[in-house]
């Protein structure tokens, strides 16, 4: 069931005795930063792996090592607020140890959007949160989906360790790539999961590939010219619902996204933009069929999708879409999918190891598996 909640993460650090230390730098320590000054947080400091710990400063902090706080605090008086993302073994290894230590939360920021996932968020939207989760077709998607929720009021990665998928499983239950012919990637980075994709399906003979950063692009396109297993269809676009020009902000590396996808949080970091081609994916089919459609385009999920209706309509291909881009897509992405394809009927929630709450990843099948 829904997770019932009091309070979440913020609410619980405000009335907290203990002093807040932050495990990380980057993009993720800054909209932490950001929200904590918001409520009137104080942070007592900053600290690092031992190898990143070199004496350098943030946001006018020193970065220090994990003995160097519990020197001065002890690790029973701090909680500690993990502000990267990992799903390196021996990264995880690391902050389950420090979690032994001390209290040790995951703060649930989102990668693209300002809406922050709160009680009030959450009670606001509940409605529509026990809608996706009636619309789930198995019990294990029901159960990572009220475990991902109570992760994200929470902070309490026990919730994200607790939800972890085998993915060998995923594509032999639900994608069945031995039934792929043809396959679209929206997102497709420098080619690796087109590699991925070809790796698991032995009978696909094209795909179109997706990408709209330059710089990836080029990685794309000698990739798919060396690739013999199928014919690699790169297109330097952006997937979206209609043929425009966007301005694409390039200063995230993997995580690259239009710009108005970018963060109110991140305003003062440099901002590189370069107008890219935003094309729907039915006009670069062109009607031709695919199995498979990866929907993975860094926050602009909801337009991919309208982009495609005509593709979903006829072919019925089996999706995967990301729902941890932004905090409302874990309800929004999965009704509006309902809406503009009523004839899907299976829907599975399914996420890979790692912290915080990515990689969450829907998949939609024509009938339920």
């Amino acid at each position: 069931m829904l997770p019932t909640v009091t309070h979440d993460l913020w609410e619980y650090l405000k009335e907290s005795q203990k002093t807040v230390v932050l495990y990380g730098m980057g993009n993720g320590a800054d909209k932490i930063l950001s929200v904590l000054a918001e409520r009137g947080i104080p942070v007592g400091g900053v600290f690092a792996s031992d190898g990143f710990a070199r004496g350098n400063l943030f946001h006018g902090m020193p970065v220090r090592t994990w003995s160097d706080v519990k020197a001065e605090f002890g690790a029973e008086n701090v909680i500690v607020l993990l502000s990267f993302g990992t799903s390196r073994p021996e990264v995880l290894e690391n902050v389950l140890r420090i979690r032994q230590e001390a209290e040790l939360y995951a703060p649930d920021v989102p990668a693209f959007g300002d809406t922050l996932f709160t009680r009030t968020f959450y009670e606001e939207h509940i409605e529509e949160f026990l809608a996706v989760r009636n619309l789930l077709s198995d019990e294990e998607s029901r159960r990572i989906f009220d475990n991902i929720l109570s992760y994200k009021l929470s902070g309490d990665i026990g919730f994200l360790l607790d939800s972890e998928s085998d993915e060998d499983e995923i594509w032999q239950g639900i994608v069945h790539p031995e039934t792929i012919r043809a396959a679209a990637d929206l997102g497709a980075y420098n080619g690796d999961t087109v590699r991925q994709l070809l790796a698991k399906g032995e009978n696909i003979h094209t795909i179109w590939a997706m990408e709209p950063d330059g710089r990836n692009y080029k990685k794309l396109e000698a990739y798919a010219e060396g690739e013999m297993r199928a014919r690699v269809i790169p297109v330097n676009a952006g997937a979206w619902n209609e043929e425009t020009i966007l301005f694409f902000d390039k200063s995230g590396n993997r995580n690259a996204s239009f710009e108005k996808n970018r963060s109110q949080t991140l305003a003062d970091r440099p901002l590189k933009v370069a107008e890219v081609k935003a094309l729907p994916l039915d006009s670069v089919l062109d009607g031709a069929r695919v199995d498979y459609i990866k929907y993975d385009v860094e926050g602009s999920e909801m337009e991919a999708l309208d982009g495609s209706c005509k593709t979903l309509a006829e072919h019925a291909p089996t999706l995967l879409v990301s729902l941890y881009h932004r905090s409302e897509d874990l309800f929004a992405l999965p009704l509006h999918i309902q809406k503009i394809a009523p004839h899907y009927k299976g829907f599975y929630l399914h996420r890979m190891r790692g912290i915080p709450a990515w990689d969450i990843n829907l998949y939609v099948a024509k009938e339920e598996l």
